[in-house]
């Protein structure tokens, strides 16, 4: 990687006297203030895409190649921007053909002439002359067409692209802080295309299709270099893309984000482009619209691509959405990205041509920070938290984290912070025995792969330069630079603030000059309005970006000179505000209580009297520990007035008395009492009290009192029992309450209503009346699949809403589920399933009900079921309200709205609307194929050097059964993330537990589980078997022999792969895991390993619970024995690689890397994304002959018991996870006959990964 120099950058291939003469000329400076002046009075156009012209042409490789490349040593054929020396005359017919489309701005056909970019074509050393050629191009079609109409000038936008590489996502998913490249190396590639587009003839600079933020600045930062060395004020225009709608770029930042970000360099637009249409582009540009100081652009894509990679929109239909933009007053330059042509351009150029652009808003004047998400401080901002504890220097814990290189540790520390109230984290790694420079780079890049953290802009903290500069090369955001100072003298102050002023950092400087720290309140004031005077009319540093930390020293010190430090500090930072406009204060609150360290409660008390004091004056923000700050009106009186004493210095004795007080309150806490006064309250208020907190000790006593307080015992559940559990619905639906408390709060009133039944029905029998549920619904998990929790939680959830629910369980055929439902009488059907088989049993439900003439609502759930299924498939076979219903917490929402007689109507036409925009965006795929075809993509398999590689013989081939095994031994591996998912909790493990929301409740179900595994241990409910083995294999084409003995004459078995279709970039690899198997004609010998294993007993003890009405208990056990399975699963692939195959068998991995599975080998399972074929179980489960075990397979081949898991063990250090994703029917149909299955049964069977429509 080569670095560059700051101060006098290397500006390769034309960096020459005549070019700055050139640019420096009357005429460029002319075309821009005469952009300025058109700009300001309509909207200016822009072109539409390049790549489309290109692509309509169908051009082959020799066209790319032309005369010049016809002997390049690699293929060139897909290298849009070599058309520019190559096919000039091509090129330059596509910019005439938009300019006479009536465009006014050309973008260069520049998009990749980067060294990094053209690196895959070995072209390097043609971006110079490929980004002034593609410049002159446009200039000359330009030129040409302004002399035609000199009432339209047209200009030239020189095209920077994003490049093939991002400098905050790591390529490695096993090591986050990895990058491939980096700020240096970005700066050096843009500096040279730079150079070629202004030598070409450029008018201004355009950074497009900015995915990651850091990348765009280290663009930005070419840019200013460029025009710094040449004296040039070439204006830049800036477009983002947001990636997705959640409206967020690639690295994960918000609009405001990006733009407090990038607006340091004063652009002279902002805007979006690429990856959405303008319709759903529409909100960003709005924000855009709103917060931006400058002009803005908008050139988005013809629509979302199709299933083809195609564009759809019109230009009519462009043209109407864009010229709605225009009127709602979001524009200022529109123009169109892929998909347009110049018809598009024709269209919007005509729809816009009358409409008044966008005036440029006054936007208040704030510091504008940024991680993921914006933070402004303002006048009128609170104050604002700096996070303390990823401070080397401060905290002894984090120190040694570093130290030892645990950054993954680390980055807890910041994560707590953040979580904590901190609204910027400081981080510092100054520390004598550290590679500084290293540790904050790596630390800093670990953090922005963990957006809980990296949602907060950071505080690069340290008192060395190079420290500073290595971590602004890391972040995307607008961060803050800690600090620098004037006691080096006013050149190496000015010098260190242009450069970060070109990062786009705002600055804290520190009250430091040549003579040293200011100490009293008349040097801290000097220091800083000097400082503020270079900074602001020297330097040309906003002022709003300036933060003064005048220094806060230690105070009560006994040392009389230091008696008045906070009062010094108190005052500068008033007459700061005071005197230097926008400028913000700053400090490390720590240090005022440094005297009384080790007495927590006085430090926390002399830190909040000293920032209200402070914040008074005019502090903005501190570096704080939110722990050692107290409620200032909950600090004792007498404490917080000796406190204030000391702080103020109003007494001359106020150290000294609170030293005598300090001791008082330096005291441990008091263990908390179980709190029973709800017991004194009325009985309904104690039922209620009893169902909302799941306590259920009372329940039956409480129940038997309320019976005597009404006349008929089914009053007590249709009062104070209903209403206790209709706050427990309203407080869940408003997410007050998480689904761990609610199935609580059912198992307490299941028990309530279960000592009433008795009561009921005896007084059934005498009057023959009884109880009236709102509704009756009939669940069922569809035939073939035997996985039920997220089933039964639902049917909690209804049942506490006083809806009966009749459970069928699992493996339920359709007409038992019709029949069910027509003898209950029901409201409504609900069908589950995990399985993608279910998907199609549900068709199959769906179509019997039609058949036999019901017409109840079809309610449809499971982790597989989409909305698109829903709409595509079932709800087609079904003319009765089919609904798919994503979680338990929408299921109340729905099956209230369907037996609403005011609102079933309109409910059912949403839906009914809904679906048909789904089903017609989903027809838009005229059945063509995806991606790339079979013969292509196995021309681009993974490949490995097998020359080189010596593949280890298994220790044990053959079969290795483990019939009952020691559950306690799988504790330790248990991943506990997914039980929490299982309960609608979403978070990671172990953090979910101090989470901000959930964590209570997530620690409270953690503690019920952990109790129960211990209870599962200690009792032998659960048994644990599994069964391993081991085989000679070799890979033939995308299948792999397994053989029956080491001659290998015999063939055992054969695993079927499918092999990766989509469109990939040059050097991405289509993958099947019959890559990672030594093919057949190498002769090497390699071998493949498989197992299945299940946890047995689960079922009968939540049948148990059950009968006992208690859904709790009875779910628990079910996620408990699903954990445990995945843990077994674990536990014997460690055992595989170290014992029984034995290729690693010195492995020493942590419990958290074995979860994240960071260790050599993989184990795919069928039915998952890299062997999406349920049927290849089959194969699996023959080969080890797990029936002997009891674990077998369903018709839908769903592995029973439900808590079980199977798949193949790959050696191969190169093995990796991937998804197979959408295959075209070529490969289909080879897969097929090499399994020989008849084709419609096999897509049956793929159909979740058909990417054509059968």
């Amino acid at each position: 990687m080569t670095k560059i120099d700051t101060k006098n950058p290397e500006l390769k291939n034309g960096g020459s006297d005549s070019l700055k003469c050139d640019l420096a000329s009357s005429t460029l400076a002319e075309r821009i203030a005469m952009l300025k002046n058109i700009i300001r009075k309509r909207i200016v156009v822009i072109d539409g895409a390049m790549g489309t012209m290109i692509q309509q042409k169908d051009l082959d490789e020799n066209d790319f190649r032309g005369n010049q490349f016809s002997e390049h040593p690699c293929p060139l054929k897909g290298n849009n921007d070599l058309l520019n020396l190559s096919q000039p005359d091509l090129i330059r017919d596509f910019h005439i053909a938009y300019l006479e489309a009536g465009v006014d701005m050309l973008e260069t056909n520049t998009f990749s002439s980067t060294r990094i970019a053209q690196a895959d074509y070995m072209l390097e050393k043609a971006v110079f002359e490929l980004n002034r050629e593609g410049a002159r191009l446009a200039r000359d079609a330009a030129d040409e067409v302004s002399l035609r109409n000199k009432n339209q000038p047209r200009f030239v936008a020189g095209v920077l692209g994003p490049t093939n590489r991002t400098a905050t996502i790591s390529p490695d998913v096993n090591d986050p802080g990895f990058r491939n490249v980096y700020f240096d190396e970005l700066v050096e590639n843009y500096s040279e295309a730079v150079l070629g587009l202004l030598e070409g003839g450029a008018d201004l600079i355009l950074v497009e299709t900015v995915f990651d933020t850091l990348n765009c600045k280290a663009a930005l930062f070419a840019i200013q270099t460029v025009n710094e060395k040449l004296d040039l004020e070439v204006p830049v225009i800036i477009s983002g893309t947001i990636t997705d709608q959640s409206g967020r770029t690639l690295t994960g930042q918000t609009t405001e984000a990006f733009w407090n970000s990038i607006r340091h360099v004063n652009p002279f637009a902002v805007g979006l482009n690429c990856a959405l249409g303008a319709k759903d582009l529409r909100p960003y540009i709005e924000e855009l619209a709103r917060i931006s100081d400058t002009f803005v652009s908008c050139h988005p894509n013809a629509g979302l691509p199709n299933a083809f990679g195609g564009y759809d929109e019109t230009p009519e239909t462009m043209a109407k959405d864009l010229k709605e933009f225009a009127e709602s007053g979001f524009l200022n330059l529109v123009g169109g990205c892929c998909g347009t042509t110049p018809d598009h351009m024709r269209a919007i150029a005509n729809a816009v041509d009358k409409i008044v652009p966008r005036s440029i808003p006054k936007i208040s004047t704030e510091l504008r920070l940024s991680g993921l998400e914006p933070l402004n401080i303002g006048s009128q901002s609170l104050f604002v938290n700096v996070g303390e504890r990823t401070n080397v220097t401060g905290s002894a814990r984090f120190a040694n984290l570093i130290k030892d290189g645990d950054y993954e540790k680390a980055t807890e520390v910041a994560l707590q912070q953040v979580e904590n109230g901190a609204q910027v984290i400081d981080i510092n790694m100054d520390e004598g025995l550290l590679n500084s420079e290293e540790a904050m780079v790596r630390f800093l890049n670990l953090i922005s792969a963990e957006p809980d953290i990296s949602r907060v802009p950071v505080m690069i903290d340290s008192s060395k330069w190079s420290v500073i500069e290595a971590g602004l090369k890391c972040v995307q955001g607008k961060s803050i630079v800690n600090s620098i100072s004037m006691k080096e003298g006013e050149e190496t102050f000015i010098e260190q603030a242009r450069i970060i002023k070109m990062y786009g950092a705002a600055i804290i400087v520190m009250a430091f000059d040549e003579d040293g720290q200011a100490d009293t309140e008349e040097r801290k004031f000097e220091i800083c309005s000097r400082a503020y005077d270079i900074l602001v009319n020297q330097v040309g540093f906003p002022p709003e970006d300036i933060i003064f930390d005048p220094n806060i020293f230690a105070i009560a010190t006994g040392i009389e000179e230091h008696n008045n430090y906070a009062v010094d500090f108190i005052n500068a930072a008033n007459r700061i505000r005071s005197s230097l406009p926008y400028a913000k204060v700053s400090g490390g609150l720590s240090n005022i209580s440094f005297s009384f360290r080790g007495n927590e409660p006085v430090r926390r008390a002399m830190h909040t009297v000293f920032l209200y004091h402070a914040i008074e004056a005019g502090m903005s923000m501190g570096i704080v520990n939110a722990g050692q700050l107290a409620v200032f009106e909950d600090i004792p009186s007498d404490l917080r007035e000796c406190v204030e004493d000391v702080i103020l210095n109003r007494r001359e004795d106020a150290t000294d008395r609170l030293l005598e007080m300090a001791g008082r309150f330096n005291v441990g806490s008091v263990k908390k009492e179980e709190d029973l006064k709800w017991r004194d309250k009325s009985i309904a208020d104690r039922l209620s009290y009893s169902l909302v907190n799941g306590i259920n000790s009372y329940i039956v006593e409480d129940t038997e009192e309320a019976r005597h307080h009404f006349e008929r015992p089914i009053e007590v559940i249709e009062g104070p029992l209903m209403d206790g559990m209709n706050i427990v619905g309203d407080l869940f639906g408003e997410g007050k309450m998480f689904l761990p408390q609610v199935v609580k709060s059912a198992r307490v009133m299941k028990q309530a209503v279960g000592y009433l039944i008795p009561f009921i029905e005896d007084e059934k029998e005498r009057t023959g009346v009884g109880q009236q549920a709102k509704g009756k619904v009939i669940m069922a998990t569809v035939k073939g699949d035997v996985h039920d929790i997220g089933k039964n939680i639902v049917g909690v959830v209804m049942q506490c809403n006083n809806y009966e629910v009749i459970d069928l369980g699992v493996m339920v055929p359709a007409q038992k589920i019709i029949e069910t439902a027509v003898k209950e009488n029901a409201n409504v059907v609900g069908l589950s399933g995990l399985i993608t088989p279910s998907l199609d049993e549900m068709v199959n439900v769906a179509s019997e009900m039609q058949r036999q003439g019901l017409d109840l609502p079809l309610l449809i759930g499971g982790a597989t079921t989409s909305k698109v299924h829903t709409a595509v498939k079932i709800d087609p076979a079904y003319e009765a309200p089919v609904i798919h219903v994503l979680d338990a917490s929408r299921s109340i929402g729905v099956i209230t709205s369907l037996m609403s007689q005011q609102n079933r109507q309109s409910f059912l036409e949403s839906i009914s609307t809904d679906y048909d925009k789904v089903r017609s965006s989903y027809e838009r795929d005229d059945g063509t194929n995806r991606g790339v075809s079979i013969e292509a993509a196995r021309s681009n398999k993974f490949s490995i050097n097998w020359s080189e590689v010596k593949p280890p013989k298994p220790r044990n081939l053959g079969i290795t059964i483990f019939e009952d095994y020691e559950i306690s031994d799988l504790v330790e591996r248990i991943d506990w993330t997914p039980f929490f998912h299982a309960w609608e909790l979403h978070g990671a493990y172990p953090r979910i537990l101090d989470d901000k929301v959930i964590g209570e409740e997530a620690r409270k179900l953690f503690k019920d589980g952990t109790r129960f595994l211990e209870k599962i241990i200690s009792e032998n409910w659960l048994k644990a078997s599994g069964v391993i083995s081991f085989w000679p294999a070799n890979a033939d084409g995308d299948d792999i022999i397994l053989y029956g003995d080491t001659k290998r004459d015999e063939v055992l078995g054969t695993i079927h792969t499918l092999r990766q279709q989509g469109n990939k970039t040059a050097g991405r690899p289509h993958y099947a895991l019959a890559d990672f198997v030594a093919p057949k004609e190498t002769g090497i010998e390699d071998w493949m390993g498989g197992f299945s294993l299940a946890i047995f007993g689960a079922d009968v003890i939540a049948k148990k619970y059950e009968v006992e009405n208690d859904d709790y208990n009875s779910i628990m056990v079910k996620a408990i024995a699903d954990r445990l399975a995945e843990a077994f699963a674990e536990r014997l692939h460690e055992r595989v690689r170290k014992e029984f195959w034995g290729y690693m068998p010195d492995e020493a991995i942590e419990n958290e890397d074995l979860i994240k599975e960071h260790y050599q080998g993989i184990r795919p399972a069928p039915g998952y994304p890299a062997c999406p074929d349920h049927t290849e179980k089959d194969t699996l489960f023959s080969l080890l002959e797990s029936h002997k075990l009891g674990i077998d397979l369903t018709e839908s081949f769903a592995m029973c018991p439900a808590a079980a898991v199977s798949g193949w063990y790959f050696w191969n250090p190169e093995a990796r996870y991937f998804g197979v994703g959408k295959i075209n029917r070529d490969q289909v149909s080879s897969y097929a006959k090499r399994k020989e299955i008849e084709l419609e049964v096999m897509e049956r069977w793929l159909s979740p990964n058909l990417g054509y429509k059968n």
